[in-house]
């Protein structure tokens, strides 16, 4: 689409998404430092980890939630909100 501005100057649009869906491609987690480890014996399945992850590397299976290191970042977010403490931060292993 263009758009012109009332001079008539040709303006960029910008944010348009040309292939919706195609984030799945670029796995974004290789450059992690610390990478967030699940004690399920301690979770108590709020999906707080899952609600503040910016990453959406959170994710749900067999009513235990779990982490996609694909695309996680090891930002520690999803550790610092768990009320049950059943995260904790690893130093990655490469």
């Amino acid at each position: 689409m263009i758009k012109k501005n009332r001079d008539g100057v040709v303006l960029n649009t910008g944010a348009i998404i040309r292939n919706a869906g195609n984030s799945e491609e670029y796995k974004t987690g290789g450059w992690r430092t610390f990478m967030p480890v699940i004690d399920k014996s301690k979770c108590i399945k709020c999906g707080k980890c899952w609600l503040f992850c910016p990453d959406i590397a959170i994710y749900k299976k067999d009513e235990y939630f779990h982490v996609n290191y694909d695309y996680c970042k090891g930002c520690g977010i999803c550790a610092k909100e768990c009320p049950a403490k059943c995260i904790i931060m690893e130093l990655e292993k490469k």
